[in-house]
């Protein structure tokens, strides 16, 4: 799992991270380059219309990677307003990228999920059986 937190400064370091997890869970170089235009674009909107940081957790299962952006919201605090909830260029763009996205705001944060299909190389491959021994049950 990658967990994050981020702010302005931390973008940039951000991006490496997601794409070296990416990568190193089995995405391919284009994939991986989709989660991490998706996942800047959703931290960027998380500076820009949240409290200015949140966090990011990434996870894998054999056919999907999720992301999960976050922040905790800031009632009353100025510049500090709940994601638009329309779709703008950002959000459209996130959602060309990923296969699916969830959007969950109020005023006491924003919650982003966006998943990535897993190719299917990157699934744990069942164990090769090696050749038949008499007597081993194999059948063979």
């Amino acid at each position: 799992m990658l967990d994050r937190e981020f702010d302005t400064d931390a973008l940039s370091g951000l991006r490496e991270a997601v794409h070296g997890y990416a990568t190193a869970s089995g995405m391919p170089e284009d994939r991986a380059i989709d989660v991490v235009l998706a996942v800047h674009e959703l931290a960027a909107n998380a500076v820009l219309h949240g409290p200015g940081h949140g966090r990011l957790r990434i996870h894998v299962t054999a056919s999907t990677l999720y992301c999960e952006v976050s922040d905790p919201g800031a009632p009353g605090a100025p510049g500090a307003v709940p994601w638009p909830v329309e779709h703008g260029h950002g959000l459209w763009l996130v959602n060309e990228a990923a296969d699916h996205l969830r959007v969950t705001s109020g005023t006491d944060g924003s919650l982003i999920t966006v998943v990535f299909a897993m190719p299917a190389a990157a699934a744990p491959s069942p164990q090769p059986r090696g050749p038949a021994v008499p007597g081993d049950g194999t059948g063979r």
